[in-house]
């Protein structure tokens, strides 16, 4: 499973069929267009019923599973641009998972170096995003949002750590 952590973007919420209409739309934007065209040309197409709204207790923007799908958190949903970025990032999860032979959710190293590609690939790390978050630092900033993503893998907490 590749649940998304990080900061749940803003503290709004949406109901179920807002975020489901907002999901909608994204489906429409350029970034997830070619993701969903790659996973296509791989081999991994996803139909629209891949991508769910959801309420979550945990504070969490949504999440990849393997199986079932992408989940977006309505309730730790904003704006459009919101859902869009966490689209975007678990059709990497999910491209991941598609092409990575013998890739395991369960092992941390697996899961950090996807958290890695979906969090720069996405733009979730992207400079503008890390502006919006309050992080100002004009050298870095890339290297600590791939930490913060990978800090937030539940259960590698200690595992991930230099000479762990």
């Amino acid at each position: 499973m590749a649940e998304e952590p990080g900061t749940a973007p803003g503290s709004g919420s949406r109901t179920v069929k807002e975020c489901e209409d907002m999901i909608r739309r994204s489906l429409r934007t350029p970034m997830v267009r070619f993701l969903r065209e790659n996973l296509e040309k791989a081999g991994c197409g996803v139909s629209e019923n891949f991508f769910k709204a959801v309420n979550c207790d945990k504070s969490i923007a949504g999440g990849y599973v393997r199986g079932k799908g992408i989940m977006v958190c309505s309730n730790h949903m904003n704006i459009q641009d919101d859902v869009n970025q966490v689209i975007a990032h678990e059709l990497i999860h999910a491209y991941d998972d598609c092409q990575a032979a013998n890739l395991d959710w369960a092992d941390c190293a697996h899961h950090a170096c996807s958290e890695i590609r979906a969090g720069h690939l996405s733009g979730d790390c992207h400079y503008k995003r890390e502006l919006l978050r309050g992080y100002i630092k004009l050298r870095g900033h890339e290297q600590v949002c791939s930490i913060s993503f990978i800090q937030d893998i539940m259960g590698c907490e200690n595992s991930l750590k230099p000479g762990a």
